[in-house]
């Protein structure tokens, strides 16, 4: 059975999509996959074996139950080599896999995005988004007012609130499945990379501040610089040798990134347009971030929002963010050639 059309029951739009399937749905284990995912054969029952896991008795500890099982996205650019997709394609497959990688597997809190996403209905039934011990969750407790999907729709990053809900009020663990997944990235112009950008760093700045301020020291170029001058300072040696050495090591890390996730080195022919994407991805990701940091006004899908505490958001009027040319300059053709879906339901 397909179904198709949103039933409004908050602001996020990707649940007011989902919430009839979720309805609908015969079983227990909901698997959310954004429709740009692809992914290989086997790919689902490798997930739910992650996600049901071994018996206790055979488990050589005791552990967490594991609540959702999520995937490494790798991107390919689908967008004609329009410089956004280009310089998303770099990010995804480079700095943000390496960062998701490295916090799920320290796993002290959890990091999820929503690309692909397998967890149990009658979990999410139990939580509300509060972020709050359940006290009896290990005995089939939940919160009290309103639960389930349908909950999660007064925030922006749904996908992450409910792995948030399920680790802190459930007290249950995340799983990285073995599988990639392939993300195909769409006709992205510059400004479309920029403000998608500053939305997701300005949703985060309301839900995990610290980790939010800290996001510069993770990159390669403010890394760098402090690396740099820190070392000269010990040593002696010349700053641009440091530099030099700092980000030929990047590099050959990045490069190291992407083979693992597709599975072969990146192809010759692409070498320099990859490489040229990364460059000014590197050079992009502190100014993106300040411009984030400065505002908590987001645009998604065409509508404005305001982002309040611990990531809710608000429907705000106007016709969205960035109204500069340039900034503003090839969105409109782009949002013209979406129509919104009639609602109706197909056996």
């Amino acid at each position: 059975m397909r179904i198709t059309g949103d039933e409004v029951v908050g602001v996020n739009p990707k649940v007011n999509n989902l919430i009839r399937s979720y309805h609908q749905a015969a079983h227990d284990i909901i698997w959310v996959v954004d429709s740009g995912i692809m992914v290989a054969p086997g790919t689902l029952a490798r997930s739910v074996d992650a996600l049901v896991g071994l018996p206790s008795s055979a488990a050589n500890r005791p552990r967490r139950q594991i609540g959702l099982v999520h995937h490494v996205p790798f991107a390919f650019s689908s967008g004609g080599g329009k410089l956004g997709s280009r310089l998303e394609e770099a990010f995804l497959n480079t700095n943000h896999a390496k960062m998701y990688i490295a916090l799920n597997t320290i796993a002290v809190d959890s990091c999820v995005v929503g690309k692909s996403n397998l967890w149990r209905r009658s979990d999410v039934k139990r939580v509300n988004g509060s972020e709050k011990p359940i006290l009896d969750a290990a005995h089939g407790g939940s919160q009290t007012g309103e639960r389930g999907l349908a909950a999660f729709a007064r925030f922006l990053a749904e996908d992450n609130m409910i792995a948030r809900s399920l680790w802190h009020e459930l007290g249950q663990r995340h799983d990285l499945s073995c599988d990639v997944v392939r993300n195909a990235v769409g006709h992205m112009t510059l400004s479309d990379y920029v403000w998608r950008r500053v939305r997701w760093v300005r949703v985060r700045k309301h839900m995990v501040l610290a980790a939010t301020l800290l996001e510069p020291f993770t990159e390669s170029i403010v890394l760098g610089l402090i690396g740099a001058a820190s070392l000269r300072y010990l040593t002696g040696l010349s700053a641009w040798i440091l530099l030099l050495i700092h980000f030929v090591s990047i590099v050959l890390i990045d490069l190291d990134i992407y083979a693992s996730l597709a599975g072969h080195p990146l192809p010759t022919i692409l070498r320099w347009q990859f490489m040229g994407a990364w460059a000014a991805r590197e050079l992009l990701a502190l100014p993106i971030w300040m411009l984030a940091m400065l505002g908590s006004e987001v645009e998604w899908r065409g509508k404005k929002y305001q982002v309040l505490r611990n990531g809710e958001a608000k429907r705000v009027s106007g016709s969205g963010i960035g109204t500069s040319p340039w900034f503003r300059w090839g969105r409109q053709k782009d949002l013209e050639q979406y129509e919104p879906a009639n609602t109706h339901v197909e056996d």
